[in-house]
């Protein structure tokens, strides 16, 4: 029986941490509704987009699936232009590339559903550069946003010291 509970602590202890629960994000675009849903890790003291951060451990690094847990997922009911990518109304997973920490792109993948681990760039709907910025202060809890005004918008993603957001315009 000891043997039995041990290996049911030690499986226990590899699933993912539930200290984060599932938000989401949601704007309107030319009065349709689009979302964000995700789970927002915290930095507990890490820096986080170093070469020895978290990050730098992901096994699809410099892809970053942009939050914790399952995969961040975009719903649309508008098609809609990201940056300079056609986005037809529908659902998405969003990751973000890394590969330079100064300069983000936004990745717009066909795959949903997929833990958040997962990640197949044949998938891949397109890739938009994101607009980088430093918050006011240190974002503790990965936050997505979503700000429009009729039919304009944008997505803004902030953690740690970073904010990288991209124009959003319903077609």
């Amino acid at each position: 029986m000891k043997t039995l509970l041990a290996l049911a602590a030690a499986a226990f202890t590899l699933l993912p941490s539930a200290t984060a629960a599932p938000v989401t994000a949601t704007g309107t675009i030319a009065g349709k509704p689009i979302s964000i849903k995700y789970t927002g890790p915290s930095v507990k003291g890490r820096k986080v987009f170093t070469p020895a951060g978290p990050m730098a451990k992901d096994p699809n690094y410099p892809v970053w699936r942009a939050g914790a847990d399952s995969s961040t997922t975009l719903h649309t009911e508008a098609d809609l232009k990201i940056g300079n990518l056609t986005v037809p109304k529908g659902d998405y997973s969003l990751y973000v590339d890394l590969k330079d920490v100064d300069h983000w792109q936004l990745i717009v993948n066909k795959a949903t559903g997929q833990w958040g681990l997962t990640y197949d760039k044949s998938q891949d709907l397109g890739r938009v550069p994101m607009t980088m910025s430093k918050p006011a202060a240190p974002v503790e809890v990965l936050k997505y946003t979503i700000t429009s005004s009729g039919n304009k918008g944008k997505i803004t993603l902030e953690w740690e010291n970073y904010s990288g957001s991209v124009d959003i315009e319903g077609k």
